[in-house]
């Protein structure tokens, strides 16, 4: 037996409380497991346990060395195990949460195709705008859109989050172009009411960021409703990329105001803090920063991409 192997039989008797019993369990004799602690302790020089006819007790330095085995060894499983993770088929129910429009227009395709290259894993997918919590509500993952809260999960960033202020030709014809932020207090904002802060649009202003006061007869929770609205020409509305990019290349909404747009948002995902992830995390994360990336192709169209 090695080093582990002699403070495995330590730990063993000290949780079992029982030289008999901590040998049964190991699959050793009573002897040989009381020889190894006898010759622990004389490796050591210590005494680690104080031995009765009726009963075990620990040592002040044998409570300190079983702490410190106890983590070791829990080390090494945790070790193993992620050695092993890393080349373990994803398999199992993985749980979902996020965002409702960029769950239907662009996680349902990738999940599809996740799903083909890991037939062994179910996912439960749950998609609304609320900040859910992962460990109370039993999340394993979760694609999180804006700035991130302090927190203890773990984030990896899967993609860029470019914002456009649009518009539709039929609204410019009818109430002019803005070409400047100041301007858009005479025009139908239409108000995205999830933003911590709807009522003001930030831009980039003389080299420093500055929120507009914006007003309109639209406020709503759902960023596909405000393009439908910008599209039949009611307004104009701040709408991330990965849900505008069709209007902007159909045509039926344009892009104003670029120079000035402020888009320092990502999509994430993120999931509780752990030793090592399990497969099926590791798969889906690993699928969605592949699949998004540092360009995604959302933003493939110049038009889109620019602003």
């Amino acid at each position: 037996m090695d080093r582990l192997d002699d403070m495995a039989v330590f730990v063993k008797v000290v949780d079992c409380r029982s030289f008999t019993l901590a040998a049964e369990r190991l699959g050793l004799s009573k002897s040989v497991v009381s020889r190894r602690l006898t010759e622990l302790e004389n490796r050591l020089g210590v005494r680690l346990l104080n031995r009765t006819t009726r009963r075990l007790s620990l040592t002040e330095v044998g409570q300190a060395f079983y702490e410190r085995a106890t983590r070791i060894l829990a080390d090494v499983d945790e070790a193993e195990q992620a050695a092993g993770d890393l080349h373990a088929a994803p398999r199992g129910t993985l749980r979902v949460n996020a965002p409702v429009s960029f769950g239907v227009k662009h996680l349902a395709p990738a999940i599809a195709d996740l799903m083909e290259h890991h037939p062994e894993m179910e996912i439960e997918m749950d998609l609304n705008d609320r900040y859910v919590d992962l460990v109370d509500e039993g999340y394993d993952v979760a694609v999180r859109i804006g700035r991130l809260r302090d927190s203890s999960l773990i984030a990896r960033r899967l993609a860029p989050v470019r914002r456009a202020l649009i518009g539709s030709p039929a609204y410019f014809a009818r109430r002019g172009r803005p070409s400047h932020p100041d301007e858009l207090t005479r025009h139908n904002c239409l108000v995205y009411t999830n933003s911590p802060v709807a009522d003001q649009w930030s831009f980039r202003i003389d080299g420093e960021i500055r929120p507009v006061r914006v007003a309109g007869s639209l406020r709503v929770n759902n960023g596909e409703i405000l393009l439908e609205a910008v599209r039949q020409g009611i307004g104009l509305a701040i709408l991330p990329t990965f849900i505008a990019s069709e209007a902007l290349k159909d045509g039926s909404a344009e892009c104003i105001l670029r120079e000035f747009t402020v888009s320092e948002i990502a999509v994430h995902a993120v999931y509780p803090h752990g030793r090592h992830l399990s497969p099926k995390v590791r798969a889906f994360v690993d699928f969605l920063a592949s699949r998004f990336g540092p360009s995604p192709y959302w933003d493939e169209a110049q038009s889109v991409a620019s602003g």
